[in-house]
């Protein structure tokens, strides 16, 4: 059986909730790690953000299917708040960060994130009440890089997928900085769609085209 359509369809799905961290809502099979207990850990980030952006989703879906911009502002804050753009910008554009200045990594990582929230925004509306995803795991990284939150979304009359949330502290806080649906990754399935861009263009070069649309970030 082919995987991949189930693969490109749910990488943007998890893309859409990790801007959310992510914004659907949970249910535990188990009770969360120990560490979970305590105040601003991984597992509790993810558990609290999910309970307050469904509710907001849920509150404002008239509002937000209506007014499409005021979806993007409410999506940005999210990001902005969990995502470690310029962190998984680096991974993302690979060898070719090696050297390159922190303006140019964020005029990238900036651009990557509007690009992604523009094309994969508006899937938090199709989201309901009727999916759940199930927290599996929390466990550190090697080389002490940060943290893996395993989970798996549950749907209706569907096999679970397989999310996983690499995490960080950034600021002390932490932040998401890679998505792995059923072992495909964000950062690689990206720095492999921009790698042959890189090869001919500068970054700030790959940021404009980003910016304006002329080339977009798929995870098709």
């Amino acid at each position: 059986m082919n995987r991949m359509p189930l693969i490109t369809r749910a990488l943007p799905l998890a893309l859409a909730t990790a801007f959310a961290l992510p914004g659907i809502a949970f249910a535990q099979q188990a009770a969360a790690p120990a560490a979970a207990a305590q105040s601003g850990a991984p597992s509790q980030l993810v558990l609290s953000n999910s309970e307050r952006v469904l509710k907001t989703l849920e509150s404002r879906r008239a509002e937000f299917t209506r007014d499409r911009a005021a979806l993007q502002r409410f999506i940005t804050g999210e990001f902005d708040q969990m995502f470690d753009r310029d962190y998984a910008a680096r991974q993302v554009l690979g060898r070719h960060a090696r050297g390159a200045s922190d303006a140019d990594v964020k005029l990238f990582g900036d651009a990557l994130a509007e690009n992604l929230m523009r094309r994969y925004g508006s899937s938090l509306l199709d989201f309901n009440a009727q999916l759940r995803v199930r927290i599996k795991s929390e466990t550190p990284l090697p080389r002490g890089l940060g943290v893996r939150v395993s989970s798996e979304l549950l749907r209706s009359g569907g096999e679970p997928i397989p999310v996983d949330y690499l995490m960080r502290q950034s600021g002390g806080t932490w932040k998401v900085f890679d998505v792995m649906v059923e072992g495909v990754s964000f950062v690689r399935t990206f720095r492999d769609q921009f790698d042959p861009q890189l090869q001919r263009k500068s970054i700030p070069e790959v940021a404009r085209e980003l910016r304006s649309g002329q080339i977009q970030a798929t995870a098709e």
